[in-house]
């Protein structure tokens, strides 16, 4: 990889900075020419509405690159079904940019159960159909008519999650990597300001996007393999054979030649000695010496996924054991007759550099153009503050981590309390409440190991599963601290918490309890528990019901001492690989005990890239390593019956899912739980009118407990395990938790399958 610049901000900056800094980012060629430009050298196309935030990605990308000397055009969601749009601002000096947004087009458009959305919460009017399915080819293959000759990059959540062969549920096939399809240049994954500050001023300095091969964070196609390349081999399931002890397949290296073979090896890849088995050893392929950036990793070609789920699940167990910067290599993968090449991920921002990002000049503020149109992505997030980036928890079905990564970049105490002063002195609207401190998850600010180089070692997919790591620093002081001077700001009445909670973490700070219970919770707070079964559960690499019951006790104990009345939300999901009917039984007879009942549902939907997606398509367990004779296969709820019966256990209080619970009960030999007494789970009456789904839930729109409710009616909102977040309507409390940060709302589908937005505020170029 190429060495960066010493800091994000430390290049000279491009010749045309001398036209200073814009109002908004242009997107009309009236405006171009107000500004007193003939051309754009750079211009990105995104299919959300423009708002000039650092909630919104190209806000960010837009403004880093300003920043950098460029001048930057938007084109916001324009309209796909000619290239005539994407000349609107004319030829752009550099490239194309293309994003489908914030969040993924798939997910933007349809349910949990594939159902068409009607609503786009990233649009003006909240109208559904502004942007095409699968957004970033669409986007790039227009531009590339528009222009030929000017390259196409491809960034966001959208492509980073497709950047190699994946599982598509919508289609329910593996698709070819985004790169193909959508004929882009170069794509970016992650968060990527370093990736795209260097790859704008090198095509400023001559170079073509195609040939720059040497940044982190970069995916392109190659013909073939280079000559100074060393070539590991993985592109088959290999059964370690009786010769030698303990062979790790996925590892991929000998003790000899990294510090982290033990680390990986314990990782569960040790298995029977099978007679006759092929054994791999790949370090008799590496000269000693050879350099971990001189290394790549072939995974199964395309085509060999696409016919093989199995082979699919290795790939992907390979690809997220070489997700850690400090030691993760390349990765290369056949497509026909290209390869498709896998740059090692972004080094994380520093401190200081992420201050600067979130100093950039944003308007703070959708673009004029808009008028008076209502975007609800825009005014959930308006007096809200990211205070980082990334997350460790691993949860397999969520991808915030394979986007942003897993090592926590934090701002300064400093930066954040400017930004809340800024919005108090520059936001219309503003009545002294900030609504969220946060990030993908509300608790993980400056946490990081405790060691540099074990981080860097380091292969666990989670930092907090099966248990919290030793070597994890769980000190909250900094962010409670960091609550007390924003709290004490001139002008501030309150500090909301809404990003989700990682309770496992937080009931290690028994203080940062009592501060954010005493001072931040708007009488709800939301978590994650997602079930109590452990067999769902350590499929999602997710803590045991202890943890959520010791921070319940905290929760409680603090509200009475503060003499207030408040309620925790436990949220689940319905239909995660690995879950059985069984399963679903014991966490709605949980609910019932506890007195919960949900008015919404949350539905497991399987994202691109996500270890979760490769269990629901291949039914193996990438997280255990991979055997063509598993011992154990992962139950999945794959049909629409079973995802319905799933949801219905989750809502056993709702009488028009009484008619599918009770042929389950009987069929699962628990005839004893229907009955009209207390400790039955569903009666064996049923209301006229009632029984035939898709009716109203019986709640009426309310979260109740113990018969009192815990949201007033119409206050609904949804979430999403593709890195997304939960929150209510503007004026309305957040009801639910998925333990990542708050989104706009979606509209309620079948049983009440929501999706959000993706997690993180950070940037998707």
């Amino acid at each position: 990889m190429s060495a960066a610049p010493d800091t994000l901000f430390s290049r000279r900056p491009y010749w045309a900075r001398r036209f200073g800094t814009a109002p908004f980012l242009p997107t009309t060629r009236e405006e171009m020419d107000t500004l007193g430009w003939d051309s754009c050298d750079i211009v990105l196309v995104t299919g959300d509405a423009y708002v000039d935030h650092p909630s919104f990605g190209m806000a960010i990308i837009g403004r880093l690159l300003e920043a950098q000397g460029f001048r930057v055009g938007i084109l916001a969601q324009p309209d796909w079904t000619s290239a005539e749009p994407f000349r609107a601002l004319g030829r752009p000096n550099l490239f194309f940019g293309v994003t489908a947004g914030n969040m993924d087009s798939m997910v933007n458009h349809y349910t949990a159960e594939r159902k068409l959305r009607s609503n786009d919460a990233y649009t003006p009017g909240d109208v559904h159909g502004r942007r095409p399915d699968r957004a970033v080819i669409v986007y790039a293959q227009r531009a590339r008519e528009a222009y030929k000759d000017v390259p196409v990059v491809a960034g966001g959540i959208e492509a980073s999650l497709r950047r190699i062969a994946h599982y598509d549920y919508w289609q329910d096939k593996v698709r070819r990597s985004v790169l193909l399809d959508a004929r882009a240049d170069i794509l970016l994954f992650g968060n990527a300001e370093r990736a795209l500050v260097e790859l704008a001023h090198r095509v400023a300095a001559g170079e073509h996007p195609r040939e720059i091969t040497d940044l982190r964070g970069t995916a392109f196609m190659r013909d073939r393999v280079p000559a100074d390349y060393v070539e590991l081999d993985s592109s088959e399931v290999d059964t370690p054979g009786p010769v030698d002890a303990n062979p790790d397949p996925y590892a991929m290296v000998t003790a000899e030649t990294c510090a982290d073979a033990d680390a990986a090896t314990a990782d569960g890849a040790g298995a029977e000695a099978t007679p006759g088995a092929r054994v791999v050893r790949f370090h008799r392929d590496i000269p000693r010496g050879t350099p971990r950036e001189r290394t790549v990793i072939r995974i199964p070609a395309f085509e060999q996924v696409r016919g093989d789920s199995v082979l699919y699940a290795h790939a992907s167990r390979v690809l997220h054991l070489e997700t850690n910067p400090g030691n993760a290599r390349a990765i290369v993968q056949r497509h026909g007759d290209k390869e498709v090449w896998l740059n090692p991920p972004p080094i994380p921002l520093s401190t200081a550099e992420m201050d600067a990002v979130f100093d950039l000049p944003y308007a703070r503020a959708p673009h004029p153009s808009y008028g008076d149109a209502r975007i609800p992505a825009w005014e959930m997030i308006r007096f809200s503050v990211n205070i980082m980036r990334g997350c460790f928890g691993g949860c397999t079905f969520c991808s915030i981590t394979e986007h942003e990564g897993r090592i926590i970049q934090s701002r300064s105490e400093e930066s954040v309390l400017r930004e809340i002063e800024e919005i108090r002195d520059k936001v219309d609207g503003f009545t002294g409440v900030i609504s969220d401190l946060g990030g993908p998850t509300a608790n993980m600010y400056r946490l990081a190991c405790k060691d540099p180089k074990i981080e860097r070692s380091c292969r666990r997919l989670s930092c907090v599963y099966p248990g919290i790591c030793s070597n994890l620093d769980t000190d909250h002081s900094p962010l409670i601290r960091l609550y007390r001077k924003a709290r004490a700001l001139p002008g501030i009445k309150k500090i909301l918490i809404a990003s989700g909670l990682r309770y496992d973490l937080a009931v290690e700070s028994p203080e940062y309890v009592k501060e954010l219970v005493t001072h931040h919770v708007g009488g709800y707070l939301k978590i994650a528990p997602e079930h109590t079964e452990s067999g769902p559960l350590s499929r999602m690499m997710k803590p045991g019901m202890g943890a959520y019951d010791r921070f319940r006790a905290l929760f409680e104990k603090y509200s009475r001492a503060a003499g207030k009345e408040q309620y925790l939300i436990p949220y689940f999901i319905a239909a995660h690989p690995g879950t059985t009917d069984q399963d679903m039984l014991q966490l709605a007879l949980w609910l019932k005990r506890h007195g919960f009942r949900a008015d919404q549902v949350q539905a497991f939907l399987p994202s691109p890239m996500a270890l979760a997606t490769a269990m629901w398509h291949s039914g193996r367990d990438p997280l255990r390593g991979i055997r063509r004779k598993a011992n154990e296969r992962v139950p999945v709820a794959r049909g629409v019956r079973a995802r319905r019966l799933h949801k219905a256990f989750l809502r056993y209080h709702d009488p028009n899912n009484w008619p599918l619970l009770r042929d389950a009960l009987q069929r699962m030999g628990r005839a004893d739980l229907i009955g009209n007494g207390k400790h039955h789970l569903v009666p064996t009456w049923q209301p006229a009118g009632t029984g035939q789904g898709g009716a109203r839930p019986a709640t009426g729109g309310r979260i109740t407990r113990g018969g009192k409710a815990l949201r007033r009616r119409g206050q609904t909102f949804q979430t999403q395990h593709n890195g997304v977040e939960a929150a209510a309507r503007p004026g309305g409390k957040p009801v639910a938790a998925t333990g990542k940060p708050p989104g706009p709302k979606k509209p309620r589908k079948g049983n009440g399958a929501r999706r959000g937005r993706p997690a993180g505020r950070g940037p998707r170029g």
